[in-house]
Formats: C-alpha cells, structure tokens, sequence
C-alpha cells in the first residue's frame, strides 16, 4: 500500500502543509511512534488493537463455523460489531454463493423485510455484543431467534456468538452449547475487524483469512518513526494537519464499489475516535465514480474546509468496452471499464488539484484479502497516530455512552440521569 501526500501540500492546496512544517510534524510523529509502540509492547488498552493481526487465531475462527454451509449469514450487531464485517465480505467475497446480511440498527420496517426475504432455514446468525447486554443488537437477536423458533427452525443449531468472557450471551452460549468465540480484550469495537468479531462471516464465506492477517501484519511491520516512512503514518499525520489548517471535513472516496462500506467504516472509525474535546475531522461518505457526478462540486468549489482521500487498487479485473459505430461514443470503443474509472479517479485528483483543494490518494496493491488487511490496519494505526497528534482519548467513547445510558433508561433498563434530559427537550412545533 502507499499513500501520495503531494497534492495535500501548500504548493498545491489550500488549505494544505508546507513542507518545512511537514518536517517539524515528523518530530512530532516520531514521539507518537514512541508512545504507540510502548502501548503495543504493553497490551494497553486500544493499543493491543494493533497487535490483532498476530495474535488473531484464523484456524479457531474457521474451527468454531466448521460444518455450516448456508446460504446466508446474518450478522447481529452494531456499529463495530458489524460494520467491519461487512466491509470484508463486501470486499472479498462477491464471488461466494453465500450472501451476508447485517442487522445493525432497530429500525422495525427494514427488520420485517428481512426477516421475510431470507430463507431462515438456511441462514447462520452471527451475534456479537461484548458485554452480551447491547440493547440494539439483544432486541434484533431476540426477534431473529424468535422468527426462527417461529418457522419451526432449530436456531440453536445456526447461531455462532461473540462475546465477552461473562454476560447473557456467554451464559445462553454455554447454556445452549453454541459455537461461542470470545472478543478480543483491550479492543474496542471499531478497532477489532481484524478478529472474531470482524472474521467470522467471512471465514462462512470462504474469505482467506490468513490472507488478511497477513495484510494486517505487513502494516505492523511497516510501523516506522517518520511518516516518510510509513504510509499509515503519513495519512494520519497530514489529516490532522490539514484539519488543523482548516479541513475539518474528510470525505472517503473509494473508487471501487467492494470498497463502498469501507468509507462507512471508516467514518465510525475517524468520529468516534477522535471527535473529542471540542474537535476532531468529520468524516464523509463518497463513492467513486458515482459521486464524482454530484458531491464533488461542493469538494472543488464549496467551502475550503475539506479533505478528500481518493482510494484505489492499482489492479482492477478486465470488462471489456465494446466497439460502436456511434461517432460520440467511438472514443470508448475498444477501451476497458477499468481504465475508464482510472480516468476517472485521475480527472478527480486533476480537478481538486486545479481548484487547490487538498486531496489524498492511496493505492491498494488489489481487492484481495492481503491488501484489505493492509487497508483496514493502516487506517488504524493512522487513526491512533493522529490521535496522539490531538492529544486526545483516542479509545473512549463518552459521547456515545451518554446515548446509551438515556436510551436504556427510557426503556426501564434502570436509572440513568441521562434519560432525564430526554424530558427537558426544547420544543418549538411547527405543523
């Protein structure tokens, strides 16, 4: 993987970072890198995050879903507990007979069509919640395992759970005798794609998961004291710069459709991370090249407050563009799907670059499971770099446990001060 930081200058951007003060940054990065690797040397919390791609145990994940062969796999949970398994099989399995589904939020319309559409008899729930009490993610497998018991299925003999080492989930797994595996500790969700939480779909799915640890093990062993150094260093430190320049927007816009959930992971990732005390980068979601037709007229001519980062794999299948007759089209004849979608990355590079607005691009090797790994760790540890650059708690989430709290106590899961300002909410109605 690489990652091109030049148009991200301020020889080229505005805003962007001169060079003399990319090399004061690199000072700076280089005690980060300190601090990073004594908290991976120490299994510190979030920091053993990054010690995933080695410790990560491909053959127990592939042990504990040996024998299933469905054709589909739902998987149950929220936010990290599902977002990173996506990503990967939308990644790396589109060519798998097994389709994968998420059940990552209650809305009650979107769970009735697909509990209606899947055929439950041959399905594998995949329910993942650390503490085994997630309200969103317990309420959904509640309704699935009772839509199940429903259409007269066993779903004791289709459920796979992750969980922590005690809690609800543990106990119904030992109770039950499912297939359970445990969530990594130190690991907060958004950080844990790279393990049962993240893999087990894709190990159904028939996903090379050494493949991907392998990935992910190359980012480790990339990890250097400069960001000139070290591509995930070099995007995470120029994000923060720019955002402390003026980018206060990131936008991530993949330029391949398996790679489309990807910004949405990346967009938890990035927010939850480090949007603290006040700051932070707010990620967008764009997709390449469709978005090229809409949202990039705001990137290149809107206000000057965003980053762009363009992602691509230098390797892309052959689609052949038939030869026509039509003399407007003649041009495309001849030519390939994947080439016309380089030129369309490049024209967005060229287009920004023209408007001196900042762009990053990074180029995966291809879509396979080595380089998604490569991808998905380097993101990380760009993200706990540029956390360290903030100065903030990179790995707590108090903002998103302030939610949870009112929300349980809105619904008598106990007392929770938080759930008495729902009762104080300022109305002004208009109908």
């Amino acid at each position: 993987m690489n990652v091109d930081i030049g148009n991200a200058l301020a020889s080229e951007a505005d805003p962007g970072i001169a060079r003399d003060a990319l090399d004061d940054l690199d000072e700076r990065v280089a005690d980060a890198h300190d601090r990073i690797a004594r908290g991976m040397a120490d299994d510190d919390f979030g920091y053993a995050s990054l010690n995933l791609p080695e410790r990560a145990d491909a053959a127990e994940i592939e042990a504990a879903v040996d024998g299933f062969d469905p054709e589909a796999v739902l998987t149950v949970g929220i936010g990290g507990s599902a977002l990173g398994a996506v990503t990967i099989t939308e990644a790396l399995a589109g060519d798998s007979p097994i389709d994968h589904y998420a059940l990552d939020n209650v809305d009650p319309a979107h769970v009735n069509r697909l509990l209606d559409d899947l055929p439950l008899a041959e399905t594998v729930v995949h329910v993942v919640s650390r503490s085994g009490t997630t309200a969103e993610t317990l309420a959904n497998f509640l309704v699935v395992r009772d839509a199940m018991a429903s259409a007269g299925i066993d779903w004791t003999e289709r459920t796979v759970v992750t969980t922590g080492e005690s809690g609800p989930l543990r106990d119904l797994a030992a109770a039950e005798d499912l297939p359970a595996l445990d969530v990594p500790t130190g690991v907060p969700g958004r950080f844990s794609a790279l393990s049962t939480v993240g893999l087990v779909p894709a190990a159904i799915m028939g996903v090379d998961l050494d493949g991907l640890l392998a990935g992910g093990r190359a980012g480790a062993d990339a990890l250097a004291n400069s960001l000139f150094d070290c591509p995930a260093y070099a995007y995470g430190a120029v994000a923060y710069a720019l955002d402390e320049r003026g980018a206060s927007v990131n936008a991530m816009m993949p330029y391949a459709e398996g790679l489309e959930s990807f910004a949405e992971w990346f967009a938890q990732l990035w927010a939850e991370s480090l949007g603290k005390d006040d700051g932070g980068q707010t990620p967008a979601r764009a997709l390449g090249a469709t978005d090229q037709h809409s949202q990039l007229q705001l990137y290149r001519a809107g206000p000057r407050d965003k980053l762009v980062t363009v992602v691509r794999p230098a390797e892309r299948p052959d689609c052949p563009i038939p030869e026509t007759d039509v003399a407007d089209l003649e041009y495309l004849g001849g030519q390939d799907l994947g080439t016309l979608l380089d030129a369309e990355f490049e024209a967005t590079e060229a287009s920004l670059a023209a408007a001196q607005r900042p762009s990053v691009r990074i180029e995966i090797d291809a879509m396979d499971a080595e380089s998604v790994g490569r991808l998905l760790f380097d993101m990380e540890a760009a993200c706990v770099l540029a956390g360290e650059l903030y100065g903030v708690e990179t790995f707590d989430q108090p903002a998103v446990e302030w939610g949870k709290k009112a929300a349980r106590g809105l619904l008598g899961g106990g007392e929770f001060e938080e759930a008495e300002a729902v009762a104080e909410k300022t109305e002004l109605v208009v109908d």
